[in-house]
């Protein structure tokens, strides 16, 4: 089973931007300012937008927490290696 949401990135051709891909349907792409991702987003419906502006607001801002989590998630694990050291 894959994850709801999954991280990435091209840092080659778009070296400040993040992307957060949603697999479940609606399938869809959040693609935004890695420094700013709160205010700067650009969405891509992989299976086509649904009418249905508070799904649309429900799954972004699921995507924002997933993606708020990670980040947390990476300073706790920072942390805990500058603890080893």
């Amino acid at each position: 089973m894959l994850p709801k949401f999954l991280l990435a990135d091209n840092s080659l051709e778009t070296p400040e931007t993040i992307f957060v891909v949603h697999t479940e349907t609606p399938r869809f792409i959040v693609e935004a300012d890695l420094d700013d991702f709160w205010n700067n987003q650009v969405i891509h419906w992989i299976d086509g937008e649904p009418g249905d502006e508070d799904l649309i607001s429900d799954l972004v801002e699921a995507a924002e927490d997933f993606l708020e989590n990670e980040f947390d998630n990476e300073d706790l694990l920072e942390e805990e290696d500058e603890e080893l050291d």
